[in-house]
């Protein structure tokens, strides 16, 4: 147990500095646009904004604009928040007691006096900012860098693989899965290895001929550059690009506005199929990463280059917006359901409701923060 400790605490500190930058970063980014979706939504609908912080605690620096909203860096750096006219506190929640002082004027500008819809697209800005930035990230990369333009082409099947059994073959060409146009070896081995267990329908061209096959990919752990270890689904086939292969081609302005959004479709199924796969019991609540896990993966990406970190950026983009968008009260899922709940009754929940709500989605989401903690130690000790 000591030498478990001494490990963990030796794998902290190596190297933290390159972790703490790369990951402020991308954090900082992420939270930001996040954020500002919630504050243009409430300046458009005529909401007040008071404050506009990324990180919580002490403020650290600040100015306030034009409209006298507070804009500041604060201390703890994990987060931030949009502080609306009528809030309480940072998580939007009502005081009753001021929101009955207020004069007609203030009312105006104050966010719980605002229809549900209004409120509702406010809430819902900051979850889909962060789509549209992934979108934007990705759609860049695909302008930039272009597309992936690898042949599926099957060069070797390994034998007693789950290819070899399917019946794939020396010079198959992937051209679809499950219904999936397949344009480039990556796209399959993107669709494979999140599917493991999962029966796959594949389109093939084999000599001429359209050949379907079924297979299931089995689920295999492999260790990346860093050593980090990964469950993922594999087939068992390779590919050899040949020298004359490109490995991109230029794409154009719709086409990668169209790449982009395809990325952040995938991984808002990649994330459905693995939490349902969790309560179905075939997969493994231990690759549930925290804080912890993201800064090590911040600081991985950025010593590969920092078309990584940006990639990473838009990745953690897609995934803080649609947890965000989980019915979980504290969270904007929360806040979302409370309006339809609201819709539905032509008037809203009692403010001890609402109170306890916010008290139970605080303490999921702590637990969920201490799990995924707990998970981050279990994986750098492993390291």
């Amino acid at each position: 147990m000591t030498e478990f400790f001494h490990h963990t605490f030796n794998t902290l500190s190596h190297g933290v500095l390159g972790y703490i930058v790369p990951f402020l970063f991308v954090l900082t980014i992420v939270v930001f646009f996040h954020e500002l979706g919630h504050f243009l939504v409430a300046r458009w609908a005529g909401v007040k904004v008071l404050t506009f912080s990324l990180g919580f605690g002490p403020e650290l620096i600040g100015f306030n604009d034009r409209h006298n909203t507070r804009w500041k860096i604060s201390a703890i750096p994990l987060g931030g928040y949009v502080k609306f006219f009528g809030d309480d506190s940072e998580a939007s929640t009502p005081s009753s007691e001021a929101l009955a002082r207020m004069t007609a004027e203030e009312r105006e500008g104050s966010f719980h006096h605002k229809k549900v819809g209004p409120r509702a697209a406010i809430v819902a800005a900051g979850p889909v900012a962060n789509f549209i930035l992934a979108v934007i990230i990705f759609a860049g990369m695909a302008l930039y860098f272009g597309k992936p333009n690898t042949t599926p082409r099957v060069d070797a099947v390994q034998e007693d693989s789950v290819a070899a059994a399917a019946g794939f073959k020396v010079g198959d060409i992937v051209t679809a899965i499950d219904g999936h146009e397949i344009a480039s070896f990556a796209d399959m081995q993107r669709i494979v290895s999140v599917n493991a267990g999962s029966e796959l329908t594949f389109q093939l061209k084999r000599g001429g001929q359209d050949i379907t096959l079924k297979a299931a990919p089995a689920l295999k752990e492999v260790k990346d550059l860093f050593g980090n270890s990964h469950r993922i689904g594999v087939l068992g086939i390779q590919y050899n690009a040949k020298p004359d292969e490109s490995r991109s081609v230029p794409v154009g302005f719709f086409e990668a506005v169209k790449i982009g959004f395809e990325q952040v479709w995938f991984i808002i199924a990649t994330t459905f199929k693995f939490v349902a796969s969790i309560f179905v019991g075939s997969g493994s609540a231990g690759d549930v990463r925290g804080v912890i896990g993201i800064a090590q993966l911040s600081g991985q990406a950025a010593s590969l280059g920092f078309q990584f970190i940006v990639q990473l950026c838009a990745t953690l983009s897609v995934s803080i917006g649609l947890l965000n968008l989980f019915p979980v009260p504290l969270l904007d899922g929360g806040h979302l359901l409370f309006y339809a709940v609201e819709a539905v009754r032509g008037r809203p929940l009692s403010e001890r409701a609402q109170e306890m709500g916010f008290r139970i989605g605080l303490s999921l989401v702590l637990m969920l923060m201490v799990f995924a903690t707990y998970n981050d130690i279990l994986h750098l000790a492993r390291s």
